[in-house]
């Protein structure tokens, strides 16, 4: 990781490839990729992405950038791409691809680590909206859908297989073999049961609340760095699996549903796969978190144990509500 100094001196020089900002960018975060606040000099208002190294190339960015250019003209509440200067979508500063969208209003509806909210019908009432907004923009992929879409695919290969692309959670340095065991026989039933799941298209992948915005307008999504191919139900299940443990989970998700099938065909039969997308978002986070933090970092466990949670709900086919950390 760059230091925020090195994040800053990079994000000037990014900078005019779009003709320059009127002052200088603020750091928003400084983690896989680099966000700055920026003013550019033609009033653009925008976040300037410094790209992380190694995950998607160029062209797999550009698509992600042209897909939200043209959801963006549908209306989807998306950001909008800012082309350079020179026309193009993507600049470059030292080892990283950089790219400017428009800054869009709101704040993020929650974070991993805090609680749903003490108040269960908002809690319902919240995340039909979500569900709604989901579907939407579900319905808008397959109105339109996106050329060229050169991206890592969320299927059964990409969740479950031998190179899941968010590495070999079975394979965790801190998992006991006992419970090794248990995720490698979650893994080999998730991977039966995913032929089941009938609706697969371009997903966004990160439904999580930080990547949910509200503002005066209404909800809307960023971040689309980890969008592809893949199964729409992982898309529901990530916006649900922050919840894990929390006494309205349930609550949380019977409202997505509802409000995800007041906006799309949703049948029951696919709606009773939502218990398995969610283990194997958990799964999917559980062998990400390996490289992205040290040993000691609580995440490690705190992942670990959500993920063995829920394969054991899986294995034994019960309710994931009714559960704790």
């Amino acid at each position: 990781m760059s230091s925020d100094k090195i994040a800053q001196a990079m994000a000037e020089a990014a900078l005019y490839s779009w003709g320059q900002a009127s002052e200088p960018p603020r750091l928003v975060k400084n983690r896989e990729n680099i966000v700055f606040e920026a003013h550019l000099k033609n009033g653009h208002r925008v976040a300037l992405r410094l790209h992380r190294p190694g995950y998607q190339g160029r062209k797999g960015i550009e698509a992600e950038l042209r897909w939200c250019e043209a959801l963006a003209a549908q209306g989807l509440p998306v950001p909008r791409p800012v082309r350079a200067l020179n026309g193009e979508l993507t600049g470059s500063v030292r080892n990283r691809v950089t790219s400017c969208v428009e800054w869009l209003e709101g704040a993020p509806i929650g974070a991993g680590d805090l609680p749903l909210g003490p108040d269960g019908a908002q809690v319902r009432r919240d995340a039909v909206a979500l569900g709604a907004l989901i579907a939407r923009f579900h319905s808008a992929c397959d109105a339109a859908p996106p050329h060229d879409f050169t991206r890592h695919a969320w299927d059964i290969e990409g969740l479950v297989g031998e190179r899941a692309l968010w590495g070999r959670f079975w394979e965790h340095p801190q998992l006991s073999a006992d419970e090794a065991a248990t995720l490698i026989e979650a893994r080999d039933l998730a991977r039966e049961r995913l032929v089941l799941a009938s609706d697969f298209g371009p997903i966004h992948a990160d439904v999580l609340r930080e990547n949910v915005l509200s503002g005066p307008a209404g909800l809307s999504l960023i971040d689309f760095d980890d969008c592809g191919p893949g199964y729409r139900l992982y898309d529901l299940a990530t916006a649900l699996v922050q919840g894990w443990g929390d006494p309205l989970w349930a609550a949380q998700a019977e409202g997505l549903v509802a409000g995800y099938r007041g906006a799309r065909p949703f049948p029951p039969e696919q709606e009773a796969l939502l218990p398995l997308f969610i283990a194997l978002r958990a799964f999917a986070s559980a062998g990400w978190i390996v490289t992205r933090a040290t040993p000691s970092d609580p995440r490690q466990r705190l992942y670990l144990d959500r993920a063995l949670d829920l394969a054991r709900h899986l294995i034994d086919d019960t309710p994931p509500w009714e559960t704790g950390r």
